[in-house]
């Protein structure tokens, strides 16, 4: 039998998610946890990669185990044995075929900034801390061109072994709630590191830091442009 699960994270402690031989993972932390309640070791597939200090509200994976379990019993189960930074709340069945990783329908990443003079304690492990005021209409405007179909290799990290760097990004909204400014980006997949590299380039391009615009540096792939 094939279990999904839904749940969520604070990644300050861990290495990413995905297992290392040196550091502490979520993917580790998770099938320690499973094998406690199922009585067997598992290997857990998750539905994509975080980086060491990335959080997750919304982060999924499956196991495969022959022992009978109830989604509501295994998420009280697993949370007992999870530490304080790991919380599971959806658990269930689901077909043999089923993919984590195959049958996403999208992956979005949120990325805050504190746009404020001074730097503000609750956000230390959730937000940049930026002081120089953002205009959030230019950046809302110039992050339009990242939607749509494009070769990201040009806001990847260098070296990263990949098929293809061609994504389809569904959509990039940047909003302000006083200090707090969110950028909200939805894509059918994620190259390495190419969503901080695209904020970062974004709020250079806001910044008038860039020789050239957004689409010209997709255009010509070239990580150094951006």
């Amino acid at each position: 039998m094939r279990y999904f699960i839904r749940f969520a994270y604070d990644g300050t402690a861990f290495h990413g998610s995905q297992r290392q031989p040196n550091g502490i993972t979520v993917q580790e932390t998770m099938e320690k946890a499973i094998a406690k309640v199922v009585g067997h070791p598992v290997h857990v597939t998750g539905c994509g990669r975080t980086d060491a200090g990335v959080h997750a509200d919304m982060f999924c994976c499956a196991f495969d185990s022959d022992t009978p379990l109830r989604g509501d019993k295994l998420c009280c189960a697993l949370n007992f044995h999870l530490p304080r930074d790991v919380s599971v709340y959806d658990a269930r069945e689901v077909e043999e075929e089923f993919h984590p990783r195959y049958h996403a329908k999208g992956k979005r990443y949120v990325y805050r900034i504190w746009n404020g003079n001074q730097r503000h304690p609750m956000y230390e492990k959730y937000a940049i801390w930026l002081k120089k005021p953002l205009d959030v209409e230019a950046l809302n405007r110039i992050a339009q061109d990242y939607v749509g179909t494009h070769d990201f290799a040009a806001v990847r990290s260098v070296g990263t072994d990949v098929k293809s760097t061609v994504r389809t990004v569904y959509y990039y909204t940047v909003e302000r709630l006083g200090n707090l400014i969110t950028l909200k980006v939805c894509a059918n997949g994620f190259l390495y590191n190419m969503v901080r590299i695209m904020v970062g380039t974004l709020i250079s391009a806001e910044m008038g830091k860039l020789r050239f615009d957004i689409p010209h540096l997709l255009l010509n792939a070239d990580r150094t442009l951006a």
